[in-house]
């Protein structure tokens, strides 16, 4: 979600000061040397006890490899029949060291195929170990990070970054999970969302003035107030970027029209979910910063389906792209149940998430459980009984 501005700095409470300007907003940072290692060496396996043969002289001594953490698997020789690996490896950052892994893209399963149990996940915004918990508490990841699933299905509804410690943590975890998703018979996806539209617009036009239509903006000002890490910034590499500008905006699945915001705005991008899908791909793929910003503008809208008339709003998607039921993430379930103050005020008591919010005469499920307000990142099982 898009916030307004102030001065605190970024830490998780149970308020709307998680969405103030982090304090490197104001702060020049020194770059760093060449030669400086980014990241602390990681620590070293034990020895096994026994004689140690002497090293030759001149020669380095191998280095035993560290546990792997759950961003680091690596699926074996070969990639999962159907998918082609991207020209570029994957280094996982900021555990330690950089193991290559494959992204790859899933194919979509063959007609009469066994399809697995569908999940969907809210927003994720940084939150690693939060995400981790959730996906292990679904049997979808073991105790290491690894999928565990078998031919299940798995939708992440976007937002991977921004707020929280560990955007591009999430963003390798994501990738590699599909990979291995697509090796055990299932597949784990995601949608774009307004913050990773962001994110790419920070790194590809900084700080080039775009026509906002309430004054000058820019792309790195936006996402510097919307919660932008500096952490995520410095970790972003092109495989990054590559992966984000191919998501899809929607998707209809089992019934259910899978998106990231919960505004009628995708009906000015295509009449079908391939028109949409098309349309967005192209505006990233021309690199015109107006577009991407009035694209970015656009799905950053909100609330559509909350007041009177909500029902409606979701009627018009449905009938246009196809299924029985709109699964959004985007705003936070506090403010559609209105347990927190507005965008521009201060809320009045922590808020309370117990599982999605079935609403607009049913036929909206809002998933933004409100994880950077203290609130819970949600994984669930589709289709929800309510």
């Amino acid at each position: 979600m898009t916030q307004g501005a102030g001065q605190e700095p970024v830490v998780r409470t149970a308020t709307l000061r998680d969405f103030r300007v982090p304090p490197y907003a104001r702060t020049p940072v020194p770059p760093q040397s060449p030669t400086a290692a980014p990241h602390p060496s990681p620590p070293h396996a034990p020895v096994p006890p026994g004689p140690v043969p002497p090293v030759p002289q001149g020669s380095v001594p191998p280095v035993p490899a560290a546990p792997p953490h759950p961003g680091n698997a690596v699926l074996g020789d070969e990639p999962p029949e159907g998918y082609t690996p991207t020209e570029r490896d994957l280094p996982v950052i900021s555990r330690g060291e950089a193991v290559q892994v494959q992204a790859v893209a899933d194919p979509r399963h063959a007609p009469g195929e066994e399809r697995g149990p569908l999940f969907v996940v809210g927003d994720v915004h940084g939150y690693l170990a939060e995400l981790l918990a959730a996906l292990g508490e679904q049997g979808l990841v073991d105790a290491e990070g690894n999928w565990a699933a078998g031919n299940a299905r798995l939708w992440f509804l976007g937002d991977f970054t921004d707020r929280g410690p560990d955007g591009i943590g999430v963003i390798d975890l994501v990738m590699r999970l599909s990979a291995e998703a697509a090796a055990a018979g299932g597949y784990c996806k995601a949608l774009m969302g307004n913050h990773e539209l962001l994110l790419i617009g920070a790194k590809r036009f900084a700080d080039t003035p775009v026509n906002s239509g309430a004054g000058t903006a820019t792309f790195q000002a936006a996402w510097l107030l919307n919660g932008g890490q500096k952490n995520d910034m410095d970790r972003l590499q092109d495989v990054h970027l590559q992966w984000m500008s191919r998501l899809d905006a929607v998707v209809e699945e089992d019934g259910h029209l899978l998106m990231h915001s919960d505004t009628t705005a995708y009906l000015d991008y295509g009449s079908t979910v391939e028109d949409v899908n098309d349309t967005v791909h192209g505006i990233l793929t021309r690199n015109d910063a107006d577009e991407c910003w009035d694209l970015f503008r656009k799905l950053t809208k909100r609330f559509a389906f909350r007041d009177e008339g909500g029902g409606e709003a979701v009627r018009q998607l449905l009938a246009t792209y196809g299924g029985q039921r709109v699964v959004h993430g985007h705003s936070p379930i506090p403010y559609l149940l209105g347990e927190v103050g507005s965008e521009d005020g201060e809320d009045s008591a922590g808020p309370v998430v117990n599982g999605p919010h079935v609403y607009a005469e049913g036929l909206a499920i809002a998933m933004d459980g409100g994880v950077t307000m203290a609130g819970k990142l949600l994984v669930v099982q589709l289709p929800l009984h309510d």
